[in-house]
């Protein structure tokens, strides 16, 4: 079988651990075999952030802006223990708020599901999106820890002279101050990427904040969104029949509970990172949740939602056998494949995406699953897998589709 030509490099970022074997694994087993790859490669595990100082990150961002799809591994934000793990001169920055942030974009999630996977929530019959703000907020934020009694206070100085100043608290003994922020401009970039995305996929999109509370932070977010609405996409979502509408975070999690699912659900940063967590479980397991990061003029980079399985590699580094799942990983190979062919108006290239997506759904509908998954299935004779046979099954599955 000839293979598959592409036109335009897509932006290949290399990361950590489990997930990096796993990397390997697929591009050498589901990708090349069939695939003439064409890709820009950085090497954005943590050995390699270090020794360039993270420029490696900066540079793979910058280049998933100038071609427009990237498809990313799973990374390490390093801890204290990391630093003396992998002996590091600094600890680095999350890469991935990095790329977000260089990218403007917003994370949208959803899982992947299966007839023998049933979602804890009996009602829900679709997917839940969730669209996950990637800037700003608790991951920009700065910290001080006040050791003594004093007071804290927010301080603006503008450009023009203007000054604001509010106290935070007067402390009677020692406490913790953290400052957020967010811009107009990362917000304005959020709403379009969300409306956007929800008329692409004629899905209804829900956005939830606290503005009961937050009475000029969070109550900026609703703002933007509503005007972003009116002037720009209300006319579409009516003619589509979808519906946009806001409200508090507390009802919203109340509404999704009770809801059939099949919408998009629109997060703060840290909202986005909690409640796709909780959706991915709920669905059945975190290594079965897509994420792919739009920026708002419309570049993309899929990536899995997970991390790096670090549990998994320490058995892998003893030579123990690991049935650790691709699937969230294979899946942001085969939308970023998709993707860059449609953008290159290459069908075959949309097609193989879509044949490697069904292969790996028919070997799980088949029964052959790791072990996360197993244990999760109903109404299916199930074999449990290592990651290399899993692998190899779904290759199997793959040829047929491919040699028909």
């Amino acid at each position: 079988m000839e293979k598959i030509k592409m036109a335009t490099p897509l932006v290949e970022m290399d990361g950590d651990e489990m997930t990096r074997i796993l990397w390997k694994m697929i591009k050498d087993e589901l990708i090349l075999p069939f695939v003439d790859l064409k890709s820009e490669y950085y090497d954005l595990g943590l050995p390699n952030r270090d020794k360039t100082n993270d420029k490696v990150t900066i540079d793979s961002a910058n280049a998933a802006r100038k071609y427009g799809v990237a498809v990313k591994c799973a990374t390490i934000t390093p801890n204290a223990q990391r630093m003396d793990e992998y002996h590091l001169h600094k600890m680095w920055k999350s890469p991935n708020g990095t790329i977000r942030s260089i990218m403007d974009g917003t994370v949208f999630r959803a899982p992947i599901t299966i007839p023998s996977i049933r979602p804890v929530v009996k009602n829900w019959e679709q997917p839940i999106t969730i669209a996950r703000h990637a800037y700003g907020d608790v991951y920009k934020s700065v910290e001080i820890r006040a050791d003594e009694p004093g007071i804290a206070k927010l301080v603006f100085e503008g450009k023009s002279g203007k000054k604001q100043e509010v106290e935070i608290h007067n402390f009677d003994g020692a406490g913790v101050i953290q400052g957020m922020h967010n811009t107009d401009k990362s917000i304005t970039s959020f709403a379009h990427s969300c409306f956007k995305f929800a008329i692409d996929t004629k899905q209804d999109l829900w956005f939830a904040t606290k503005d009961t509370i937050s009475k000029t932070y969070d109550a900026q977010f609703r703002q933007i969104f509503e005007e972003v609405y009116e002037k720009d996409y209300k006319q579409e979502f009516e003619k589509l029949g979808i519906e946009y509408f806001y409200t508090l975070i507390d009802d919203a999690v109340a509404r999704v509970i009770r809801s059939k699912g099949g919408f998009i659900w629109a997060c703060k940063n840290y909202d986005g990172d909690v409640m796709s967590d909780m959706l991915s479980t709920a669905f059945g397991s975190l290594a079965m949740m897509t994420s792919v990061l739009v920026s708002p003029d419309g570049k993309y980079e899929y990536e899995a939602a997970h991390g790096t399985v670090t549990r998994h590699y320490y058995k892998y580094l003893k030579g123990e056998e690991t049935s650790t799942n691709p699937m969230a990983t294979i899946f942001a190979w085969s939308g970023a494949l998709k993707k860059r062919g449609e953008l290159d108006n290459i069908k075959e290239l949309v097609e193989f995406g879509d044949k490697l997506e069904q292969a790996c759904l028919d070997t799980l509908n088949s029964g052959i699953a790791t072990k996360d998954l197993v244990n999760l299935m109903e109404g299916v004779k199930t074999t449990q897998a290592n990651s290399d046979e899993f692998i190899a099954a779904i290759r199997k599955n793959l040829e047929k589709s491919l040699s028909n």
